[in-house]
């Protein structure tokens, strides 16, 4: 059974959100076939998914095209960099697949980001999320690329980098959120990766990781999960358990 969802195609940190609206599963799988299924297998739980590099490689557009003729709401996650003219290019050549929102990082620059922010003006535009420091980072793994400064002083150097570009959204750790948070303020989108269940073991190849619940209390917007849902035994149960850590957060 499919979920239409609520108007939630540019959500905001200031409107409130239902956990149905706070929860994007990854759909990091080789084909289409084998994330239409996993959709299927979710019963309508959720509203939103994530479709990554992975999977746009793999279907293209015609997976973002699927998902939204379904009725639900897409996250564009491609992590968009390179020169300004070029990312603006890929901004709006994308638009034309429904997705709600759209990553690039912001290591690119303030310029390729204002360039992206111009390219996504319409309303009809994905919302631009700028990716600070990936969630597989450790202080040793930024240093060794030439930034000496923790992962948290990087993070809030690049949100401050985005707002001035003008792009609204951001993706950081659940470690930074509630820096971001109060760097941004309450209208900011964050959405954060690195969520494990709260009876997860373990924590894959993200190094910097918290639950649902401790996310939502730091400032979290929305959440991705991808492993724990996508590879559990029974991918419905484990999405309600975490809509139910969501919600009593």
């Amino acid at each position: 059974m499919d979920s239409a969802p609520a108007d939630t195609a540019h959500p905001s940190a200031q409107a409130p959100l239902s956990p149905a609206d706070r929860l994007i599963v990854a759909l990091d799988l080789p084909s289409a076939t084998a994330a239409f299924d996993l959709v299927d297998e979710l019963q309508g739980l959720c509203r939103w998914f994530k479709v990554g590099m992975e999977l746009y490689y793999a279907a293209g557009n015609s997976v973002v095209h699927h998902l939204r003729d379904r009725g639900f709401e897409v996250f564009l996650d491609l992590k968009l960099h390179d020169i300004p003219n070029t990312v603006a290019g890929a901004v709006r050549s994308v638009s034309c697949t429904g997705a709600s929102m759209l990553t690039l990082h912001a290591s690119g620059g303030e310029k390729m980001m204002r360039a992206a922010a111009q390219a996504a003006s319409r309303p009809e535009f994905p919302r631009l999320l700028a990716v600070s420091v990936l969630t597989s980072m450790s202080a040793d793994d930024l240093a060794a690329t030439g930034v000496p400064d923790p992962p948290e002083a990087q993070v809030l150097r690049l949100a401050k980098l985005a707002q001035q570009a003008g792009i609204s959204g951001l993706v950081c750790s659940p470690q930074e959120v509630a820096a971001v948070r109060q760097l941004l303020g309450p209208a900011a989108l964050l959405v954060i990766p690195g969520v494990r269940p709260a009876s997860a073991a373990g924590s894959d190849d993200q190094a910097r990781v918290a639950t649902a619940a401790e996310a939502i209390a730091c400032g979290a917007s929305m959440l991705v999960v991808g492993r724990p849902i996508t590879q559990a035994p029974d991918p419905a149960k484990a999405a309600a358990a975490l809509l139910a850590e969501i919600a009593s957060a």
